[in-house]
Parts: C-alpha cells; sequence; structure tokens
C-alpha cells in the first residue's frame, strides 16, 4: 500500500510520566489517511497509554506528558483543553475499547447510546438520529437491528456488544479510529467477523486506524504497517510483511513465536525471557511419543463418564404466556482419563461452560448421567457433594473477581484447606501453602500481599495455587488463560502441563483459543448448539475437520503470514 507524504497524526518524541516512574520513553511515529497501524506489545509496554494521550485521557492528577508532540490537522493535542477535545473526540478521533460490557452504559438502551453521540456532534433530529443508528447498525451486520436499538447491553451477547461500539465510533465518520484490544475476549468466529468488519468499514469510509493488540497474529491480518512496543519504547516498525518475514529485535521474535504453533508441539512453549536470554527448549513432543502415551493412557478404565447429559432452561416471560424450554446441553457423551486433558471448544453459547458447571455440580444436569470412579455424582447427597469438591476443582477466567480483595493471598490459598481438612494446624498449612507458592513460580513473600498488588498473570498463578492446595484429580480450566498476555499465557500452560506431569492431574481444559486448546489437548470435543459436533484426537480433528462447523472454527485462527 503506497501511503501520501503528508500524516495524518505525527507524533513526536512522546514522554509521559505516572508520579515519578517514566512509562512512555520519546516515542515518535505517524498515522498516514487510509492506513491501518498495528501497534502491538504486552501489558505494560505503553500500547495503550500511548494512545489514551491522543485523546486526552489520560487520568489528570497521576499522569503527566513531559515532553513531545501529538499534532493532528496541524494542531499539537498536547496543548488542548478538556473543552476543545469535546469538539474532537467521538467526531474526528473516535476509540473503541477492549471490554464493551464496562464501556456502555447498562441503564441505557444500545439505540439510544449511539444517538446520543449523532445528537450532540451533529444537527439531526430525534427521529433523524434514530434513522441513522437503525442504518449504523445494518452497516455493522448487527441481525434485526430495531430490536437491537430498543434492547439494553445485558441483552445482546458480546460480539454484538462490540458491534454497538462500532457503531457508536463510526456515527460521526472520524479520521481516525483507536481500536484498544477490541477482539480479546471474544471468539476465533467473532474475531475474524470483527476484523472484517472493521476492513470493511476503513474500505469504505477510508479512515485511518490505530489496532492495539497484543495478538501479532491478529495484526497481520488487518494492518498495514506494525510498531512493535516494549517498555515503553518502539523497539521495531515497518510493513507488516516485511516485520512477520524479517523480524528484527529479539522482542518481535519472541512475540510471533511464544504462540502455541499449529504445526510443532514443544514440550515446553518458548516464552519472551526465553527468546530475550537465548534459553529457550526446541524439544518437541513427536507424533510417535504422543501415541504410546496414549496407548497407556487409554488402557484404563476412565476417571469420569458423562453419559446423554442434558441441561434444560424454563424461561417465563408473562403471566399469560407459556414457558418456553431452552436446552443448553444436548444429550453430550464423552470419557475423560486419569492424566489426561481433553479440550472443549466452541463459540459462546454452545453450551461448553455449561457442561463444565453440571459437571462439577455447581448446576444440575437435567438429564443424563456423570459417572466420577465409577460412581454417579449427580445422585449425591448435599454431604457427598461437599467431598467431592475437594476432588474436582476449577481454575476460573479472571483469578481477580475469583479472590477476595480483603484477603492475603496466604489466607485466601489456606481458606479451602481448612475447609476441607488438610493440614492439622496454622502452621502446617501456611508450610504447604508456602510450598505451593514456590512451586507455581511466586516468592514466599508474597504470603501476606493482597490480590490487587499482583500483575493478571500473577494472579492467575495464585488462582492455581488455591486449587492445587486441595490435591484435586480433576481440574476444569475455564479459559483460564484467554485474559492473559501472549508470554505469560505461555508461562501459565507450561506450569499447567508441569503440574499435571507431578501431580497426575487431569484438565478440562475449555477455551475460545483454538491454538492453546490444540496444544494443551489429547482429545477434543468440539460443541455447537449444546450438542457434540466432533470428538477425536486434537491432531486429527485440526488435520482433518469433519464438519462445516469444526472447518469454520479453526479456518478462523489467525495464522500469521
Amino acid at each position: 500500500m503506497k501511503l501520501n507524504n503528508n500524516p495524518l497524526l505525527q507524533i513526536e518524541n512522546l514522554s509521559i510520566t505516572f508520579g515519578e516512574n517514566e512509562v512512555i520513553h520519546n516515542i515518535s511515529y505517524q498515522l498516514y489517511s487510509n492506513e491501518i497501524l498495528g501497534i502491538v506489545g504486552e501489558s505494560g509496554s505503553g500500547k495503550s497509554v500511548s494512545s489514551l494521550a491522543i485523546l486526552g485521557l489520560l487520568p489528570k492528577r497521576i499522569s503527566n506528558i513531559t515532553s513531545g508532540s501529538i499534532v493532528y490537522n496541524n494542531k499539537d493535542l498536547t496543548q488542548l483543553s478538556n473543552k476543545d477535545f469535546q469538539h474532537i473526540r467521538g467526531k474526528k478521533i473516535a476509540m473503541i475499547f477492549q471490554e464493551p460490557m464496562s464501556s456502555l452504559n447498562p441503564s441505557m438502551s444500545c439505540g439510544k447510546q449511539v444517538q446520543e453521540i449523532l445528537l450532540q456532534h451533529t444537527s439531526l433530529s430525534k427521529s433523524a438520529s434514530k434513522e441513522k443508528t437503525i442504518a449504523l447498525f445494518e452497516k455493522v451486520k448487527l441481525p434485526t437491528p430495531s430490536r437491537i436499538f430498543d434492547a439494553y447491553p445485558h441483552e445482546i451477547s458480546g460480539g454484538q456488544k462490540q458491534r454497538v461500539m462500532i457503531a457508536m465510533s463510526i456515527a460521526c465518520k472520524p479520521d481516525i479510529l483507536i481500536a484498544d484490544e477490541p477482539t480479546t475476549a471474544l471468539d476465533v468466529t467473532v474475531q475474524k467477523d470483527i476484523i472484517n468488519l472493521l476492513k470493511a468499514l476503513q474500505e469504505d469510509t477510508k479512515m485511518s486506524i490505530i489496532f492495539i493488540t497484543h495478538d501479532l497474529a491478529l495484526i497481520s491480518e488487518i494492518a498495514n504497517r506494525v510498531l512493535v512496543m516494549y517498555k515503553g519504547d518502539i523497539v521495531e516498525q515497518g510493513d507488516v510483511t516485511s516485520i512477520f518475514k524479517n523480524p528484527q529485535h529479539n522482542y518481535t521474535k519472541a512475540l510471533i513465536n511464544s504462540r502455541p504453533s499449529l504445526n510443532t508441539r514443544f514440550k515446553t512453549l518458548p516464552t519472551i525471557q526465553n527468546y530475550l536470554n537465548n534459553t529457550f527448549s526446541k524439544d518437541i513432543i513427536t507424533p510417535q511419543q504422543r501415541k504410546a502415551f496414549h496407548k497407556k493412557l487409554y488402557s484404563n478404565p476412565p476417571l469420569l463418564e458423562v453419559v446423554d447429559v442434558e441441561k434444560e432452561y424454563i424461561s417465563k416471560s408473562g403471566w399469560f404466556t407459556k414457558p418456553s424450554v431452552f436446552k443448553a446441553v444436548n444429550q453430550v457423551s464423552f470419557k475423560l482419563y486419569k492424566g489426561e486433558t481433553l479440550g472443549l471448544v466452541g463459540e459462546s453459547g454452545c453450551g461448553k461452560s455449561t457442561l463444565g458447571n453440571a459437571i462439577l455440580q455447581l448446576d444440575k444436569a437435567t438429564a443424563g448421567t456423570i459417572l466420577y470412579k465409577g460412581t454417579d455424582i449427580t445422585k449425591l447427597s448435599r454431604a457427598n457433594i461437599r467431598t467431592l469438591r475437594k476432588e474436582i476443582q476449577i481454575i476460573f477466567q479472571d483469578p481477580f473477581s475469583s479472590l477476595n480483595p480483603r484477603i492475603p493471598v496466604g489466607e485466601a490459598i489456606m481458606e479451602p484447606m481448612k475447609v476441607h481438612g488438610i493440614g492439622t494446624t496454622y502452621a502446617e498449612r501456611k508450610a504447604k501453602v508456602l510450598d505451593i507458592l514456590n512451586r507455581v513460580g511466586l516468592l514466599e513473600g508474597y504470603f501476606n500481599r493482597y490480590p490487587h498488588e499482583f500483575s493478571g498473570g500473577q494472579r492467575q498463578r495464585i488462582g492455581i495455587a488455591r486449587t492445587i492446595a486441595l490435591q484435586p484429580k480433576l481440574i476444569v480450566c475455564d479459559e483460564s488463560v484467554s485474559a492473559l498476555d501472549i508470554s505469560v499465557q505461555a508461562q501459565v500452560l507450561n506450569l499447567l502441563n508441569e503440574l499435571k506431569e507431578d501431580f497426575g492431574f487431569t484438565y478440562i481444559f475449555i477455551s475460545h483459543d483454538l491454538a492453546v486448546v490444540k496444544y494443551m489437548s489429547d482429545q477434543l470435543l468440539v460443541m455447537n448448539k449444546g450438542e457434540v459436533e466432533e470428538l477425536d484426537d486434537a491432531d486429527v480433528i485440526y488435520n482433518n475437520p469433519k464438519t462445516e462447523y469444526t472447518k469454520k472454527l479453526i479456518h478462523a485462527i489467525p495464522k500469521g503470514l
């Protein structure tokens, strides 16, 4: 793509401090008309902070632009007052945030929120702005735009909420759209749809997009140029092909290679630090080794057997309407063996988490049998289910919300040990916790710290520590790495595999990231609309998917160039 010589946005020698700490160090880059610029890097690299500075959205009291300029339309945006920014935000430069649920107002209908932007920045009447909003909903390919106009955010799916955010951001035909991790929490197919939508909108409106993500493979699908950020510096920038085919900086090489490969199964995933220190192992698990492991694994009786499990939900919308039945899980059957990892994949709403909750006895199945060590756990008494909790545990997606912010992490890990009678004294339990903290790569000194004092990756390790403290046999990992940076994700996946080997754990690994699931799984169960779509060896399914639905899921994985 040929770029014109005059940048639409020019950032020169920009430095930003938070208190005494400089978090952005003298960075410079340009955004040209009618281009998509990718900014890639891990959490803390400065990619979101530098983009918030463009819109004047840095927190006023604790942050400060100490040097440099951000020039748009011959104006230095660093010199504008908040009042001046109101004429630019939303109208000339718009932003799509990472989490649409927290960015949308839960007390306003989706249509009203988009209409509000139009009424503020244009001279459209109320009726004309409603028509324009519905037209925008059609443009971003929302189903039944009139219904979604009146729907509240909680009544639509994650992908639909993100489309509402996109409609809001393009409402005033901005020159620049900043998309900050707009697909991180979305299914791989929804992610593909959003990427295609943004590309189509960009071609149609000729606006420029700054696309921020930690996923370099995803950047390759949308961007013309890429800049790579690391610890507040731009370490590399160039066109997308040269960055992928011939990366110069070790950090860029690490970002490209830390993601699980679809072709090679490394015994240990390389992390960013491995690449930067040149300490990673290139040992792989060969198909012959995998076959021998499976032969041994499947010669034993199953640890868990799920037979024709169903889960129905009954909804009643009014006094005089007939209740409607929704089957979230429909006649699902599979066997899980000790030491195995079963991958469970499918789009949002396919029933994978519902099935996980039924196995955990958190939401009882409507029909069917769940045999754990030969016992039907659907018929257990409350007391026996409590005992079972020790053997079947869960690692949650968001460890922060699953930890009590007022309890130090050491106490949080000890709490379930006390409930289940592991250890007889405080000193004995504390010694076990300190040992577990070491085991998951955390320092003993963290025992008395609180959850907010840790990074996302460290919190996930605390969640894992809390789970393994009970010495369970079966662990359900429900989207437990989906919100993590690629390098932290690699560390956590390596840790889960190490623990599986050391303690003989068995995993049900639920995720929408199919590259991760393929790397982790022995068997793969693909779910679609509550039913089993395919069940086979993970490699067999990836190499030769049988159904159109599975083909669509695999085709949607960002592959890189």
